[in-house]
């Protein structure tokens, strides 16, 4: 059974960590001193990149020169002995992997698809969050949102990891995007819960995406009323109300 923790780093990463027996991996290591605290004296087996930003990779280096271990991730990374991209299956810890891309954050960037025992885990770095998804550094709107797309095509009791401790920010976004959806209320209430007991509010799951997320929404009535209150057109395409909905989120 393939166990996965948070390892807390700076002021919002999670750092996700994979153990099944004496395997232990690590994805997106921004910085190395908190992998190495988790690990409490236990050898890393390897690590999982999805994207080359220093806060999911500056742990790295010290990591395998401490471990000896394989980096499995964009083979524009320094450092990655495993590239990996779009289409991609591998076996670790038991599991079978596939690796979608995503570009649009960067346009390096891909997500991990774990297929265990206990169900379908999305290891997405910087692209979908909870209620939310990253900025756009590199990538166009267009490949965000069919990045985003694809993602949401996983089935609903997949579990996402994303990378950042972002919801409570996000969710006041998308209650703002679709204010008539209890779904959101109801969210927003639980994760402000979880906050205040100093818990992670993830892993999140793409069916509680669909509900409550408002770029994965773009076709709701609501989210396209308060986007085209900000600027797109009536009969504006999902690609245009994603694009409102980010640039508004980029201010917000």
């Amino acid at each position: 059974m393939i166990t996965i923790r948070p390892i807390p780093a700076f002021h919002d990463n999670y750092i996700w960590h994979l153990q099944n027996g004496d395997q232990h991996w690590v994805v997106d290591p921004g910085d190395a001193a908190p992998v190495k605290k988790a690990l409490d004296g236990a050898k890393l087996s390897g690590i999982l990149l999805t994207h080359h930003h220093y806060d999911h990779t500056g742990g790295v280096a010290s990591l395998v020169d401490d471990f000896d271990c394989p980096v499995y991730g964009p083979g524009s990374i320094d450092g990655v002995t495993h590239p990996l991209t779009d289409g991609d299956q591998f076996t670790l810890l038991q599991g079978d992997w596939e690796v979608i891309a995503v570009p649009g954050h960067t346009l390096d960037h891909i997500a991990l698809v774990l297929h265990a025992s206990d169900g379908t885990h999305l290891f997405c770095g910087d692209t979908l969050f909870a209620a939310g998804c990253g900025r756009l550094f590199e990538g166009t709107p267009a490949q965000m949102h069919q990045s985003l797309t694809r993602l949401a095509s996983l089935p609903k009791d997949t579990k996402v990891y994303c990378a950042h401790e972002y919801t409570l920010a996000n969710l006041q976004f998308a209650r703002a995007a679709e204010p008539g959806n209890s779904d959101i209320a109801a969210r927003l209430e639980s994760d402000r819960a979880t906050r205040d007991n100093d818990q992670p509010t993830l892993p999140s799951t793409i069916g509680r995406e669909l509900a409550t997320n408002p770029f994965l929404r773009t076709g709701s009535p609501e989210v396209r009323a308060q986007a085209a209150a900000h600027g797109a057109s009536p009969d504006a395409s999902a690609v245009e109300i994603f694009a409102t909905l980010r640039q508004w989120k980029d201010t917000f």
